[in-house]
């Protein structure tokens, strides 16, 4: 509970404080540095270590990987139809396409199904969801933020990403079997923690409740797919399709539903892909998700 209380606290902060002189109208784009160069990479120095390779991967892991390449389809589709700028459609792809499956995550799973959820909603987050937002994002970020970019500059984005860095670094760890000393994992935890808190008072600082807005018809579009059309089609092709059960299907299909991921509007935002769409996203996708939650709980059981 303290978890959600912490993220409508740190965006009301995050809203008033762009009101307040003290800060500078653009504080959130070094708030947003912060999490990328310093927050994430210690979330993966930190736990990618510690995972666990096995085919229990293969359920959780289709949640960020899939959700990602349906969400790519879908609004590159809907761009073709409707002639969406670049920034537009790569704004949708990256936002949506992504759940927060760790902060809003983990704790929604760990109320509904136990602490023993909580090692297939890692699955989800770690190998899935963050290394998707390290690779395929960016690369979607570079590709759809200017109009020519060659592929020697895309490579080079991707391979001098912080958080990346950090990925490849855990995983040649992890395949050797060590682990940081543990006061130095102490230190990546505590650095890791900081990522909500600072993301979700840079996205409150972005955000803004314009009636007049154009961004309100992709926003209902965004969330309507990432809280319905990606749970849907995961509930048809694990359930329906490849006949799945028990409590690594329900785990993997709930974190599906989650809201958007707050990192993937902050590499949205610092990429200039409509910054305001992608913070509505996250500001209004939040508290509606609790409520959509509750509907594919209820389809689950």
């Amino acid at each position: 509970m303290d978890n959600i209380i912490l993220i409508f606290v740190c965006m009301i902060l995050g809203f008033l404080l762009k009101r307040n002189a003290a800060f500078p109208s653009l504080s959130y784009k070094t708030l947003n540095q912060f999490v990328i160069y310093i927050s994430l990479p210690a979330v993966a120095l930190y736990y990618i270590p510690k995972l666990e390779i096995s085919s229990k991967l293969l359920y959780p892991l289709g949640i960020a990987w899939l959700g990602f390449l349906l969400s790519y389809l879908f609004f590159t589709g809907f761009s073709k139809v409707f002639g969406w700028s670049k920034k537009l459609t790569g704004c949708l792809i990256i936002v949506a396409g992504l759940g927060n499956t760790s902060f809003v995550g983990f704790p929604v799973i760990e109320a509904v199904y136990g602490k023993q959820a909580l090692e297939t909603a890692v699955i989800v987050d770690q190998p899935g969801s963050f290394v998707v937002v390290s690779t395929l994002a960016i690369l979607i970020a570079t590709m759809y933020s200017r109009n020519t970019t060659s592929s020697s500059a895309i490579l080079k984005k991707i391979l001098l990403f912080p958080p990346f860095i950090a990925f490849i670094v855990a995983c040649f760890l992890n395949l050797s079997q060590i682990d940081f000393p543990e006061a130095l994992q102490s230190v990546f935890q505590r650095l890791g923690s900081t990522v909500t808190p600072i993301a979700l008072v840079s996205v409150g600082m972005q955000l803004e409740f314009d009636s007049k807005s154009k961004h309100w018809k992709f926003l209902t579009l965004g969330l309507l797919f990432k809280l319905f059309i990606t749970p849907a089609f995961f509930y048809l092709l694990y359930v329906v399709i490849l006949k799945g059960n028990g409590l690594e299907v329900q785990v993997s299909l709930l974190e599906s539903a989650m809201a958007p991921m707050i990192t993937g509007a902050i590499v949205a935002s610092n990429y200039g892909l409509k910054p305001k769409l992608a913070n509505m996203m996250i500001g209004f996708g939040i508290p509606l998700s609790f409520l959509t939650l509750g509907f594919w709980y209820f389809v689950l059981r």
